[in-house]
């Protein structure tokens, strides 16, 4: 079966040509606009000798640019990496390695780490914006936008007809159309393969639970780069004719004044987000756009979302996913819903609480186990992984490493997370990739990072580590060694000192203990 994602815009450009997609700092683009400018960018994607199934890295903050990126690069039949831009160029490395990316596209404001990594790979690098002259090796994007269909330049506000969206690049279904990294906490990242169909299925079934409408106008704030801002706000709305309001980053004046401005109907956001944005004083705002909010990525906080709630005036409705199932696996309809609930699953996906044994738990708070995932959602795997592809998907099942039950009404709740991961402000930070980093240090012999509760950020990192004989490296030594090589959300922002850490029989380190003796001697 032939099937292109990029659909979801062909589709509504012919039928809204002149709905807005998108609102970014006072300037608006049509569909129409960008099914044209997308349709050129995939011809001169193609016109460089790129072929279909090839990946490219896409390294933009939220800007309206990123959504000709992605789009263009789904047109041309192209796999899209999307990247954070904050990665500093050693993880940069890594993933263009991993993934074979055969370009990155970067934000020239933010390419320094982008040069220095593709310099080292050999993977060429495009920039949208920036300095002039371009970082050495580096060339304009606008060279990625073919000549062949316009003259205009690359990302104009020009009007162009429907037909411009150009040739779409038949893809079978099943085809790799996004490459999204995640790894838990084992080893490395790894590069979850999300098939045009499972990202299709994801944002039309999701949005039509959620009740998407082509009059809404989104809040769009959450990074594009991660599956949830990538399926559940630009694929959800782009597929139901909705409207982007583009935020480049959280700042909570920002935001009030983009969902005043904007007239937004929908926020979304991480449970930390909730919480900035219910602290905030709206008096004297018209604010009466606004009917929902959806909170994921994080389990939400009754408090959070009833402070929230109160202040704003609308429901907060909270979903739960991971990169692996192209977003979403459950959700709390706008009718049906149940505090501290994650929901029910969506069509077409099932989910049970299993036993050590994968067997079907009854329901039930006293029932705790393991999240399965089957259905439409579920990844193809691993690229390049088939051991780790065969273990986590083992039984037919995803095994998601998040613990929870099920209550007699088929609602779902997650109570713990079987993992180390560590979520901060909405961001996953691996503690072993940072752990990493810290016995690369000369002067520390061990180092274990854990998450501790935070009021704001929901947790933050903390590094515990063990000093080598005779060293006197610092706390602030530590976090300086560790900014340097780690992107701003993920290096430790406390430092604990321990003469050994806790182990068990087998020698490996009790993080579990370690959380217990950093919530008890707050001043080790």
């Amino acid at each position: 079966m032939s099937f292109n994602l990029a659909a979801i815009l062909s589709e509504t450009a012919t039928a809204s040509p002149e709905a807005p997609v998108s609102l970014a700092g006072g300037t608006v683009m049509t569909y129409r606009e960008l099914d044209g400018q997308s349709g050129r960018f995939a011809a001169g994607l193609r016109e460089t000798g790129l072929l279909p199934g090839q990946v490219v890295g896409l390294q933009l903050p939220n800007m309206p640019q990123f959504l000709t990126a992605y789009f263009g690069a789904l047109k041309a039949g192209l796999v899209v990496l999307p990247l954070n831009p904050l990665l500093m160029a050693p993880e940069l490395e890594y993933h263009l390695t991993d993934s074979s990316a055969a370009i990155l596209i970067g934000f020239g404001g933010l390419a320094a780490e982008a040069s220095r990594a593709c310099q080292s790979t050999g993977v060429p690098l495009y920039l949208i914006g920036g300095q002039d002259p371009l970082p050495d090796g580096a060339r304009s994007a606008e060279e990625l936008f073919s000549t062949a269909l316009f003259s205009t330049a690359l990302f104009s506000t020009a009007l162009f007809s429907t037909a411009a969206g150009g040739d779409v690049e038949p893809r079978d279904a099943d085809d790799t159309a996004v490459l999204i990294y995640t790894s838990g906490t084992t080893g490395k990242p790894k590069g979850a393969e999300l098939t045009h169909f499972q990202l299709y299925m994801n944002c039309t079934i999701a949005g039509g639970l959620f009740g998407a409408r082509a009059d809404d106008v989104v809040l769009a704030v959450l990074p594009f780069f991660h599956v949830f801002g990538l399926s559940s706000l630009i694929n959800v709305f782009v597929r139901y004719g909705g409207c982007l309001s583009i935020v480049p980053r959280f700042v909570p004046a920002a935001i009030l004044e983009a969902l005043e401005k904007d007239r937004c109907t929908v926020v979304g956001g991480v449970p930390t987000m909730l919480h900035a944005l219910a602290q905030q004083d709206i008096t004297g705002r018209d604010l009466s756009a606004l009917r929902v909010a959806v909170s994921g990525g994080a389990s939400l906080p009754e408090d959070i979302m009833r402070t929230f709630e109160g202040k704003y005036g609308i429901p907060v409705l909270e979903g739960y996913g991971l990169s692996e199932t192209a977003a979403t696996c459950s959700f709390n309809r706008p009718d049906d819903r149940r505090v501290l609930s994650i929901g029910k699953p969506i069509w077409g996906v099932t989910m049970r609480v299993g036993d050590a044994a994968d067997e079907p738990l009854p329901p039930g708070r006293e029932h705790v186990g393991e999240i399965l995932v089957r259905g439409h959602n579920v990844m193809k795997g691993y690229l390049g992984r088939p051991e780790a592809t065969a273990s986590a998907l083992r039984g037919g099942w995803l095994h998601t490493g998040d613990l929870g039950y099920i209550d007699p009404d088929g609602f779902y709740f997650i109570v713990d997370r079987a993992k180390d991961l560590v979520i901060r402000g909405g961001f996953n930070v691996y503690p072993r990739e940072i752990e990493e980093v810290l016995y690369a240090h000369p002067g520390i012999a061990e180092a274990a990072v854990i998450g501790k509760p935070d009021e704001r950020l929901g947790e933050e990192v903390v590094a515990v580590v063990v000093r080598r004989d005779g060293g006197e490296v610092s706390a602030e030594d530590v976090i300086a060694y560790c900014r340097e090589r780690l992107a701003a959300y993920k290096y430790p922002r406390e430092v604990r000192f321990m003469t050994e850490l806790p182990k068990g029989p087998s020698g490996k380190i009790l993080k579990a203990a370690l959380r217990e003796e950093v919530a008890r001697r707050p001043d080790m």
